[in-house]
C-alpha cells in the first residue's frame, strides 16, 4: 500500500482523536460514527425521512434519551438534517445531508464484510 499525505497523517504526532479529527481521514471517520447507533442510524435514514418515534421502533433496545443524542451529534457533524414543521401537533423530520448519503458505500462495505464475519463465525462455531 503505498502511504499517502492523508496516511501520514494518521500517524502523526497528534496523539488523541480530537486532535486528528478532520486531520486524518480515519480518525475523522471513526469519530463521525463511534456512537454506539450511529451507523444504524444512518442506515435507516437511507430509507427516506423519519420521525424520531419511526426511529425510536427501528431500535426497540435504545433509549429515548440515546436516540436524542445520537440524532444530535449527526447533526452537528452535518450528517444528519433536523426539519420541524410549524404543525399542531409539532413534526420534526430526521434525513440524510449530502455528506450524509456520501455514506451509503462504507454503510454497503460494513454489511458485506459484517455478512463475511457472520458467515465465518458460524463456520468456526460449527468445528467446535
Amino acid at each position: 500500500m503505498t502511504a499517502t499525505p492523508d496516511m501520514h497523517s494518521a500517524t502523526s504526532t497528534q496523539t488523541t482523536l480530537e486532535e486528528r479529527f478532520c486531520h486524518c481521514p480515519y480518525a475523522t471517520a471513526q469519530s463521525l460514527i463511534s456512537g454506539k447507533w450511529a451507523v444504524l442510524i444512518l442506515f435507516y435514514l437511507e430509507e427516506g425521512p423519519l420521525r424520531f418515534n419511526e426511529l425510536l421502533r427501528k431500535m426497540p433496545k435504545m433509549t429515548h434519551a440515546t436516540l436524542s443524542a445520537q440524532l444530535k451529534s449527526l447533526e452537528d457533524y452535518g450528517l444528519v438534517r433536523r426539519t420541524q414543521y410549524e404543525s399542531i401537533p409539532p413534526k420534526v423530520e430526521y434525513t440524510l445531508t449530502e455528506i450524509g448519503r456520501q455514506f451509503h458505500p462504507v454503510i454497503e462495505a460494513m454489511a458485506t464484510f459484517g455478512n463475511q464475519y457472520i458467515a465465518y463465525r458460524k463456520e468456526t462455531d460449527a468445528e467446535k
